[in-house]
């Protein structure tokens, strides 16, 4: 949290300022904290996640999908799949929620310095890579060469397609996009991620690859990333969707001997080969 509070359920007031349709069933929400000391003051890490609540109906885990050099405003999105998120997809600009944020741990980004970025993502699994790629775009001297390959079942249900029209002509950036079928007007490639990325085939070598997205996305995309050589320590994914209370107090995201929202939610495969229920 930006300050010590007493309470640690208490969330801060904020106010929406923007709300983006990303595709039909996903917005994103960017959002500016009331008290403009503690926006100012406010610190977060690629990766961190934040309480998003609506007064009345109950709380949500979101990762900041705004990254830490961009401070106007935090930005959150969300896809419409329960009764928080259809009460937040209902929320106009000028509307009040509450945030408990930053919480959890954060990609390892000063460890990545110096390596060739391979980022795979599907569907809303962008989210959180979409930090970390600006977050990496915002210091791009520090790292090599950065690959984008990202999927979705259809082209209107790519999240941040402003984003994907930058990265896409961007000389320092490596995008491909891919959707599962045919669809009228798409001139990129069709094809399941996993199987694009076989495809394109990235050297494993000074590389460390990022993925977040569906579970059966992920798990043939570890799948092919050990064909490509990838060892478990160079593959990182994401689980705040498992995170509850966010503070390790509730007990809910739990395995293993591990709590998501204290342990994690940002994990290596090696470290996720420990609580295999996971992959």
């Amino acid at each position: 949290m930006t300050e010590h509070h007493s309470n640690p359920y208490l969330p801060e007031l904020a106010t929406v300022t923007r709300v983006i349709e990303e595709t039909p069933n996903i917005k994103s929400f960017q959002v500016v904290l009331n008290d403009p000391a503690k926006m100012k003051k406010f610190f977060f890490e690629p990766g961190q996640v934040g309480q998003v609540s609506v007064f009345g109906v109950g709380e949500s885990t979101f990762v900041i999908n705004s990254p830490p050099t961009r401070m106007d405003f935090l930005q959150f999105s969300v896809m419409k799949a329960g009764e928080v998120t259809a009460a937040l997809h209902e929320l106009a600009e000028g509307e009040q929620i509450g945030v408990r944020a930053p919480l959890g741990n954060w990609f390892p980004y000063k460890s990545m310095k110096g390596k060739n970025i391979l980022f795979v993502g599907g569907g809303i699994g962008l989210a959180p890579l979409r930090t970390l790629i600006l977050f990496m775009l915002d210091n791009r001297s520090d790292y090599a060469d950065i690959t984008i390959l990202y999927g979705a079942r259809t082209s209107l249900d790519l999240c941040y397609k402003q984003d994907l029209k930058e990265w896409a002509a961007r000389s320092d950036v490596k995008l491909i996009q891919t959707i599962d079928a045919e669809y009228p007007g798409w001139t990129g490639k069709i094809g399941m991620v996993p199987n694009v990325l076989k495809e394109i085939a990235p050297s494993a070598e000074n590389a460390v690859a990022v993925t977040c997205g569906p579970p059966i996305m992920i798990k043939f995309t570890l799948q092919a990333l050990s064909q490509l050589k990838f060892t478990d320590d160079q593959i990182l994914t994401t689980l705040e969707k498992r995170m509850k209370c966010g503070i390790g107090i509730c007990g809910r995201c739990n395995i293993g001997d591990k709590y998501v929202c204290k342990d994690g939610p940002v994990f290596s495969l090696a470290q996720l080969k420990d609580i295999p229920s996971e992959l």
